[in-house]
């Protein structure tokens, strides 16, 4: 028999393919899930007895919390990325690093085929896709629920006539979890007009206090939550578990999908939206204004492309290694307020804070330039509008 990588997470649309591609394609299905954050031990306990159950020949659980952080959410704090303004690619970014870890397990047990229980409607057809025919294009993609355009109720029937009569009663919202965030999608996202309710978010509010912590980055990096110091990994779940109980980075997304529809996706993402945030502040401090805008600009074209599945285009990593030298001086304390629902970046302690110097106090006071100094200026930097509308009067629209 022929093998098959299945991309598995113990769902309903994975677990039609495990039966349709033993018992219609009679291949030997080697179940693998990659853990990007979002199962707790027992939960990748229950998926690996549900596989064996379904009939897979092997299952195996990859945790790559560490890569997924050193070569992705890394960078993607060095550019304080969020799609549209609004969503810290939570799962799309995550998607990516599954596809390259479940082709890299293909690879090495030989596997003729690889298979994902995608739909052709969404954009995770296409981040799986493309990096496994980059990787692999040696292997065959097979994915049944988007060639036979299967329906939930023709899946469920045909796992019931296979003996698999679990319920499989759709929850009203479909939720992808993992370390950098979570995804929420039900009937209200399908339309322009309503939110998400309160009870579908899987992190409730649990506080009504608030609380006041510390980040501290060193070129760049969380290093250390209220002054104790541990990988930035565990800094990052330090964080989710106090933030998240203010039910804090909740938002809707809305961008154009790589299919090139719109659609809408609600998510929480208590702990990337802090970092984030308190990571853009220091900046702010910290770095030239030449170089901000600069890294605003690349580091948009970087979320693009991550999000669309081009992570490995080279230009990603010339971008990569412009944002890492960027963060030099990105080196200090921030100090943010939590509070239900929301929280405020407060403030910074750096030794690189451009706002120390002894120049001048914005708006008061000055010790580099006289006020002929300033006077000159300003003549000479308003010049060229000068010039313009001098020559071009009826232009001129005030």
């Amino acid at each position: 028999m022929d093998k098959v990588v299945l991309a598995y997470s113990g769902g309903l649309d994975t677990s039609y393919c495990v039966k349709y591609l033993i018992n219609e394609l009679n291949l030997e299905v080697h179940g693998v899930l990659v853990n990007t954050g979002g199962f707790s031990e027992e939960e990748l306990k229950v998926v690996e007895k549900k596989a064996y159950d379904m009939g897979v020949t092997s299952h195996t659980s990859k945790n790559i919390l560490e890569e997924y952080y050193s070569k992705a959410i890394k960078y993607m704090v060095y550019g304080n990325v969020l799609k549209n303004n609004t969503y810290p690619l939570s799962v799309s970014a995550e998607r990516v690093f599954q596809s390259i870890e479940v082709v890299k397990y293909a690879k090495s047990i030989g596997a003729k085929y690889i298979a994902h229980g995608s739909t052709g409607a969404g954009n995770d057809q296409v981040r799986f896709d493309m990096i496994f025919q980059t990787i692999a294009p040696e292997i065959e993609i097979l994915t049944p629920i988007r060639d036979l355009k299967l329906s939930r109720q023709v899946e469920i029937d045909y796992l019931v006539k296979h003996g698999v009569d679990m319920n499989w009663e759709k929850s009203k919202y479909s939720i992808n979890k993992g370390i950098w965030g979570t995804s929420v999608g039900g009937v209200e996202t399908l339309s322009s007009q309503k939110s998400l309710p309160e009870y579908a978010y899987p992190s409730q509010l649990k506080r009504n206090d608030e609380e006041q912590v510390t980040l501290t980055f060193d070129k760049g990096q969380f290093v250390a939550f209220n002054g104790e110091k541990d990988c930035p990994v565990n800094n990052i779940l330090k964080l989710e578990a106090i933030a998240s109980a203010f039910a804090i980075g909740r938002d809707t997304h809305v961008g154009d999908t790589i299919v090139g529809i719109k659609g809408r996706v609600g998510f929480e993402a208590a702990a990337a939206t802090v970092i984030i945030k308190a990571h853009h502040l220091l900046e702010k401090h910290t770095l030239s204004k030449a170089q901000q805008l600069t890294k605003e600009s690349l580091a948009n074209t970087y979320g693009t492309y991550f999000h669309d599945g081009q992570y490995l285009e080279p230009l990603m990593r010339n971008i990569e290694k412009f944002l890492e030298d960027s963060q030099k001086t990105v080196t200090g304390d921030v100090f943010v307020t939590l509070r239900p629902y929301h929280f405020m970046v407060t403030g910074i302690d750096s030794e690189f804070d451009l706002m120390a110097s002894s120049f001048a106090d914005y708006g008061e006071e000055n010790n580099a330039w006289s006020a002929e100094d300033a006077k000159g200026f300003i003549k000479i930097y308003g010049m060229q509008n000068k010039i313009f509308y001098h020559v071009n009067k009826d232009l001129l629209d005030v």
